[in-house]
């Protein structure tokens, strides 16, 4: 027996020393290791443990994780590089987990296994992989087979090129590690282009600074290589061997200090350096920017480093910084490089009410302001006085500048705003004396249509406001749409069944009749039924693989609104975010009209939360905020605005995560292009609607709003809002009853008691305050949803809230 233990001993030394051994000096990552994003996560260290490849958590979010490579020994852990996902977020939630597999390299999965972002190797198979000491990830075969270096996200480091065609991207934010606005590229030309990006598109702008080493002239001048070598010297390599230096005159030493180049989120390329014997206390210093002036440099269509409305001006340390001019302010409060709004109604439509200009509007002036490329008309010769009441007098008129005998007339939007000292300019820009607005009457859907004559867009409204009293009625069959992950199964001949994130990528598909009728098995399994239409489920086989679908067809049938059935639902097709249900196709087959949605397993939040078993408060909770974010992307991040108009639990679908979607989105427009015209008043119980269609009063984005703060209390209460059979006086009408328990303190009663939501009573006060601002009569005094979402996340504190029902408004 002491002979075995023996021989047990001497294989442990000959076979699992050498290979440790090996680990600590090589630090080789072999294939199968695995990292989880959790609190306790080692990193994957580089030999000198400057450098960490792993899951970084994002600062202030407890479930929220980066996969990342940085710097492992300075306070802030400045990232160097991250992976950005599939839907261009480089956050993964916790538990996702990261792989080196053999024939993928890294492969990234969310808690669920599904798929996320992998390195793709393309030659060779992987046997191990090295975190550099430069800082360079690198995955080895027979030899290297794929290296971080050869994809930078936003950092170059010494040591590090890029060659033609290639380059960086900067993030959203410093703070924000979503794809933001610009980008660097040294193009195939040869010249170092820095350029902002028309997001969500890739389509860029002219750039903003350039190399000039382009081989339009001379190829031996061209550059070939932007360099950023071991001893931090940056540089453009031109085809003849000599280099354009973009580094600063005042070079430090590599050895002593850690170097980087990064194309910040402002948009400047920026060379900093941190000295490596900081003892905790030094931050990165800048040496060179380029450009030197962001805000001064050649004007180029597409908004700037500021938003639009804004003005642009360098601070002490050369940064950007961005400001509103006086009543305006910016749309996001939180986002300081954002867009501006005027705080105030101005437009033609407002001013031609007014017998005397004069009365609303008054003059703010400024010195050496310009925004460049927002002009319409210029006069000259002319004062700056008559530039001054030219403005004033004009409706399209927003800003005027008035410089050398010439006037410059400008119109919202305002682009590349900037500070000039060397313009001796004056600039008059048009504000409102109050903030009282003039609404006229507005078609929902704020896609306008060609109108033959003055009145017809009141016609449309006229009619829409006649037959809104039905829409809740009308459109309760939810379009269930979604495209779940199904395991393999004989019935589906062995194929594969996609899941919802893995539909193939197909543009909008136009079907014939016959093809949905074998998806849907001749239409026989039944999902919904409402009057617009009747929802079935169906299979649709797509190459190797077969998607659930969910597809609506249409009772209507006018042969004479052919075009504008392509046109609206091709709108709706142009919508992408992960809060709405994704429209797939559609079919315009002779009399048959039918929408193809993707499929979403758990059906409707209506039957989710008024359902026998309570679901718990953090679904209901994340639920609420999803909603949310879909009605901010409608109205204010998609192509053209969309106003849902019957936002109601119906209407919002669940995944199998219980993740929230909107679905009828667009259908406001579509489905009321045939109806009658009649002048009915709206009449019956409150429930979702918003007052203004009881009256003639513009409808704007604030009826959705309004219905989503009843959908927030019902969703808080697990009750609907009108309930006549409840049994109790004064609890019929959910709204009511729930401002009296509100401020009578009473939060408990309007839960039902229930432990979870009181455990949580800052978020269950909060979301409760919140829906009461929404539903409040008065639109103007409604947030908007972009304020809604601040206020759900906790990032805007949310005022005590009026009583929604104060006065009965008049009607215009």
């Amino acid at each position: 027996m002491a002979l075995f233990y023996e021989l047990c001993f001497l294989l442990f030394i000959i076979v699992f020393l050498p290979n440790t051994a090996l680990s600590q000096i090589t630090n080789n990552i072999t294939v199968g290791t695995t990292l989880t994003a959790t609190d306790n996560s080692s990193p994957w260290l580089s030999p000198s443990t400057e450098f960490a490849f792993g899951f970084r958590k994002l600062e202030n979010q407890n479930n929220l994780f980066l996969l990342s490579i940085w710097y492992a020994n300075i306070p802030d852990k400045t990232v160097v590089w991250y992976a950005t996902t599939i839907n261009s977020s480089a956050i993964v939630p916790r538990g996702s987990r990261v792989s080196l597999t053999a024939d993928r390299g890294l492969v990234l999965v969310d808690p669920q296994g599904k798929e996320i972002w992998s390195s793709e190797i393309v030659r060779g198979d992987a046997s191990h992989a090295i975190m550099e000491d430069k800082g360079n990830f690198v995955i080895f075969g027979s030899n290297k087979i794929w290296e971080s270096f050869d994809h930078p996200s936003d950092t170059l480091l010494p040591g590090q090129s890029l060659n033609r065609g290639e380059g960086v991207s900067s993030r959203w934010r410093e703070n924000v590690f979503s794809k933001g606005r610009f980008e660097m590229r040294l193009q195939q030309d040869g010249n170092l282009v820095l350029y902002s990006v028309n997001l969500p598109t890739d389509n860029a702008n002219n750039p903003y600074y350039a190399s000039d080493t382009d081989d339009t002239s001379n190829s031996t001048t061209a550059g070939t290589r932007l360099v950023f070598n071991e001893t931090g010297n940056l540089y453009v390599l031109r085809a003849n061997n000599e280099r354009l230096s973009l580094a600063s005159e005042n070079m430090v030493s590599a050895r002593d200090n850690y170097i980087r180049a990064t194309l910040d989120f402002d948009g400047l390329f920026t060379q900093y350096y941190h000295p490596k014997t900081s003892n905790g206390d030094g931050k990165w210093i800048v040496l060179r920017s380029i450009p030197e002036n962001i805000c001064y440099n050649p004007v180029v269509p597409g908004v700037g480093v500021c938003g639009y409305n804004s003005i642009c001006t360098l601070n002490e340390d050369s940064r950007p910084t961005c400001q509103c001019p006086r009543k305006y302010s910016f749309i996001d409060p939180n986002d300081e490089y954002g867009s501006c709004k005027p705080d105030f109604i101005q437009g033609c439509a407002e001013d031609e009410l007014t017998p005397d200009i004069e009365d609303l509007y008054d003059v703010e002036e400024l010195r050496n302001v310009d925004w460049p490329l927002s002009d319409y008309v210029a006069l000259k010769p002319f004062n700056g006085d008559d530039c001054r009441d030219s403005c004033l007098k004009d409706c399209l008129c927003a800003v005027a500048i008035s410089r050398d005998g010439s006037c410059w007339k400008k119109k919202l939007p305002l682009s590349n705003g900037k500070v000039d000292q060397s313009l001796n300019s004056r600039v008059f820009i048009k504000v409102r004396k109050d903030n009282i607005s003039i609404t006229v009457p507005r078609i929902p859907y704020v896609k306008q249509e060609k109108r033959k004559n003055q009145d017809s867009s009141i016609r449309v409204g006229a009619a829409l406001l006649g037959t809104s009293a039905f829409v809740n009625i009308l459109l309760t069959a939810t379009i269930c749409a979604g495209v779940f992950f199904i395991r393999k199964k004989k019935s589906l001949r062995s194929k594969k069944i996609s899941s919802p994130k893995n539909i193939p990528d197909f543009n909008l598909r136009s079907f014939a009749y016959q093809e949905l009728e074998e998806a849907t098995k001749v239409f026989s399994e039944e999902l919904g039924r409402g009057a617009f239409g009747t929802v079935y489920k169906g299979m649709l086989d797509m190459d190797s693989s077969v998607i659930v679908i969910a597809v609506k067809k249409l009772n209507f049938v006018v042969p004479e609104t052919e075009k504008e059935f392509k046109n609206e639902v091709n709108a709706i097709a142009q919508t992408h975010h992960k809060n709405l249900v994704r429209l797939l196709g559609y079919c315009n087959d002779g009399q048959n009209r039918l929408l193809v949605y993707e499929y979403l397993q758990n059906g409707t939040l209506a039957k989710f939360a008024f359902g026998n078993l309570k679901p718990n408060w953090k679904q209901r909770a994340g639920i609420a905020l999803d909603i949310a974010k879909g009605l901010l992307y409608l109205h204010e991040e998609c192509n053209t605005q969309i106003i849902h108009c019957d936002i109601k639990p119906q209407n919002i679908l669940l995944d199998e995560y219980n993740n929230a979607k909107i679905s009828d989105f667009g259908l406001a427009k579509l489905l009321m292009m045939n109806q009658s015209q009649t002048n009915t008043a709206i009449r019956g119980t409150k429930g979702y609607v918003a007052p203004e269609w009881f009256r003639n009063m513009s409808i704007t984005s604030k009826v959705d709003v309004y219905s989503f703060g009843v959908v927030l209390l019902e969703i808080v209460c697990c009750r609907k809002n009108c309930d006549m059979e409840i049994g109790e006086e004064k609890k019929e009408i959910l709204t009511d009853w729930a401002y009296d328990c509100f401020t009578e303190g009473s939060l408990d009663m309007l839960v039902d008691y229930e432990v979870d939501a009181l455990n949580d009573r800052k978020k269950l006060e909060s979301y409760v305050k919140v829906s009461m601002w929404c539903i409040q009569e008065n639109p103007s005094v409604r947030p908007n949803m972009r304020k809604v979402v601040q206020m759900l996340e906790g990032v805007v504190e949310v005022d005590y809230p009026p009583c929604p029902l104060p006065y009965s408004m008049t009607t215009a």
